[in-house]
């Protein structure tokens, strides 16, 4: 389903990718991992076409992402691919299910039907009950539930993941683990991750390590 080869990225003179090739199928939990500078939060933003390689040939359900110009770049973003960072990027004056619907609504899908898939996906995710709340009155653990349910509004076909559990105590990690997993057999949602989280990584169904802008 994603597809990259020979990937370069630098930034001035730093080579941060120096070509990587990487493929992820339909369905897969995929663990990035490696210490901090190898280029693992890059390749993410690259494969989640936040950023722009240098060079290379990148392909997510048959689209070779690198010719889409500006707009049509950021209409397949917000159909294709979902979203979940450290710190949850909630909007505060929203509420759960208002931050939930916002991709959604970006989108110009239904706001009736968008809003039934929000309450159904935040009940799986088992806030019910935080539906009207703002970020502030809820926990850190259900802020990332929040924004685990905003990356799979749009019935996305991968979500990418930059160190979910990275702001979040261990009980409440291991339960974001459970749902990652639970997610994948219940609608065999594909995810990658970047992570330092050792349990997480083992958990998964693949970890790649990359050390010095490429994958070893």
């Amino acid at each position: 389903m994603i597809s990259g080869k020979d990937i370069h990225k630098s930034y001035g003179t730093l080579e941060v990718l120096k070509g990587v090739n990487i493929d992820i199928d339909k369905g897969e939990i995929v663990s990035i991992v490696g210490k901090s500078g190898a280029g693992k939060s890059t390749l993410l933003h690259i494969l989640g076409t936040l950023d722009e390689y240098d060079g290379g040939e990148l392909i997510i359900n048959d689209v070779e992402v690198g010719k889409l110009n500006t707009k049509e770049l950021a209409l397949f973003r917000n159909k294709h691919i979902g979203f979940v960072f450290q710190f949850h990027h909630l909007m505060p004056e929203f509420t759960a299910l208002e931050n939930v619907c916002l991709p959604a609504f970006i989108g110009k899908k239904d706001v009736t039907a968008s809003q039934k898939r929000g309450k159904e996906l935040l009940d799986y995710l088992g806030l019910s009950e935080r539906m009207d709340h703002k970020p502030t009155q809820m926990s850190g653990g259900e802020q990332q539930r929040v924004a685990m349910a905003r990356a799979l509004i749009n019935n996305p076909a991968v979500v990418f993941a930059d160190e979910p559990t990275g702001n979040l105590d261990t009980a409440t990690s291991e339960e974001l683990h459970k749902l990652i997993h639970g997610m994948r057999k219940d609608f065999e949602q594909t995810f990658v991750i970047v992570t330092h989280n050792d349990e997480m990584a083992q958990l998964s169904d693949r970890i790649i390590t990359m050390k010095d802008g490429l994958i070893v």
